[in-house]
């Protein structure tokens, strides 16, 4: 191997030049002002690797760091660091501003600006990994993704007071959506404005937006002290994943505002205020374990109107869906305000979905309070505890003993001789393959979000360890 070192700004720029693959030299650079910075960025190819030294940087009124024309590759993407996690704090209206850019990856930054940092329609392939996002209360939305592929993964948003959005992901235009953005690993905690709405974590579309397919994966996040609305994840597009993710301790739940074909699995909700609350259609709510929330472990909504559709006026399109064809099967609903509930001050009724092989418990009150009842069905339920059934029908469940145990991480799980236990009603093997714990599940699938194991579970709810700027 050859190699050459030379200084360039102020910084030094190394090139390792492999005599045996010469084309895929790679450049690293470390800049110790954001002047450096900019005049690193500015000739950076696939590849090239910049490092800001730790420190403090103010970034001036009109002079933000632009990322322009610049292109790294699939493989090779251009990187910008802080020198050490946390080590640069970036201060100003704004830090890092792109265009027309593509395989861009930033890193290891706390993000104190006063304005949204975004990713625009013409730069896909960004990536915002392991970062600290605090921005100053001016800021109303802190990260907002236009452009398709993007990576928000394994950073931290915390305490915000004011309204607004941790990450929103949005689209082109006023219909579109963001593609394939990946949401993995981070920690949205802390957020205390005291509104009846407006300050998701997540918000996932807009009304606009809803019927747009998206097929974003929002996978092994932590929500903690949500506060700043009923929504945790707030769903307003079609085709999304929802899973893996846990919710402690918050007013905000997971809710599919607007949208079609969006699924929500083993996710787990526990001690808070809201579940998971359901509008639209084609829905699959699968392997989701709510314990402990204020409110019904989850609500099947009424509508204002029958479907969305194309061209349909704003007014109307902000309206509520009505449920149709959406499946409600092996949750856990555990010692919930009520473990399954509707609407009833929307008109329209929810219509041909399905409710299977669901595990209700509870102490107090009715399990089940559904104003609309014709357009449901009902199979294989298993309800326990000194709650009433409330007005499930009675050919939708059997009253029996699950023999549920606390687990070191809380968690109720089966025990042996549960009456859940190969229980359940339907052949879920083309929905599921797994349970909330990622153990496999063996036809006939137990009731219940929990597949009978005496094995370790192999994901379990999430903590702060787990997630953000030093997860794995």
């Amino acid at each position: 191997m050859h190699r050459r070192t030379f200084l360039a700004g102020g910084g030094v720029i190394a090139f390792s030049l492999v005599s045996a693959r010469p084309a895929l030299a790679r450049e690293q650079a470390t800049v110790t002002s954001l002047a450096q910075l900019q005049q690193a960025i500015d000739t950076a190819t696939a590849g090239t690797t910049i490092t800001l030294a730790n420190g403090s940087y103010a970034v001036l009124s009109g002079s933000p760091i632009t990322v322009t024309n610049r292109h790294g590759s699939s493989g090779s993407p251009i990187t910008i660091v802080a020198q050490s996690r946390g080590g640069v704090t970036l201060t100003g209206a704004q830090s890092f501003v792109f265009s027309g850019s593509s395989d861009i990856t930033i890193s290891g930054f706390a993000f104190r600006q006063s304005t949204t940092l975004e990713i625009p329609a013409d730069c896909p392939r960004i990536r915002l990994t392991r970062n600290d996002f605090g921005l100053a209360p001016a800021a109303e939305h802190w990260v907002v993704v236009r452009g398709d592929d993007a990576k928000i993964d394994r950073n931290v948003f915390h305490d915000k007071s004011t309204i607004g959005v941790y990450l929103v992901i949005d689209g082109p235009g006023s219909e579109a959506m963001a593609q394939r953005t990946y949401i993995l690993r981070n920690h949205f905690r802390d957020h205390t404005f005291s509104g009846s709405n407006g300050g998701e974590p997540i918000r996932l579309g807009v009304s606009g937006r809803a019927l747009s397919g998206a097929d974003a994966t929002v996978e092994y996040n932590l929500f903690e002290r949500c506060d700043g609305d009923p929504e945790a994840i707030s769903v307003k597009s079609s085709g999304n994943t929802i899973r893996y993710n846990t919710v402690r301790d918050s007013l905000g739940g997971i809710v599919l505002r607007h949208g079609n074909d969006n699924r929500v699995e083993s996710n787990y909700l526990l001690s808070g205020e809201n579940g998971i609350r359901i509008y639209g259609n084609d829905h699959l709510i699968v392997n989701n374990y709510v314990s402990g929330v204020s409110g019904a472990g989850v609500v099947l909504g009424s509508g204002t109107e029958r479907d969305h559709y194309e061209g349909e006026p704003s007014d109307s399109r902000r309206g509520n869906d009505a449920p149709d064809r959406v499946t409600i099967t092996l949750n856990t609903l555990r010692n919930n305000g009520q473990a399954l509930a509707g609407e009833s001050q929307r008109t329209v009724p929810p219509l041909g979905c399905v409710v299977s092989d669901n595990l209700m418990v509870g102490d107090s009150g009715g399990l089940v309070d559904m104003p609309y009842l014709s357009g449901l069905t009902w199979s294989g339920n298993i309800t326990w505890g000194a709650a009433s059934a409330g007005n499930i029908p009675s050919s939708g469940y059997t009253r029996a003993d699950p023999k549920l145990t606390a687990g070191t991480d809380g968690v109720y799980r089966l025990g042996s001789g549960s009456a859940a236990v190969n229980a359940a009603s339907v052949d879920h093997s083309g929905q599921v393959g797994d349970d909330v714990d990622g153990q496999t599940r063996t036809a006939p699938y137990d009731v219940g979000a929990d597949e009978y194991s005496t094995a370790a579970p192999i994901r379990r709810p999430l903590n702060a360890a787990d997630v953000g700027p030093n997860a794995a």
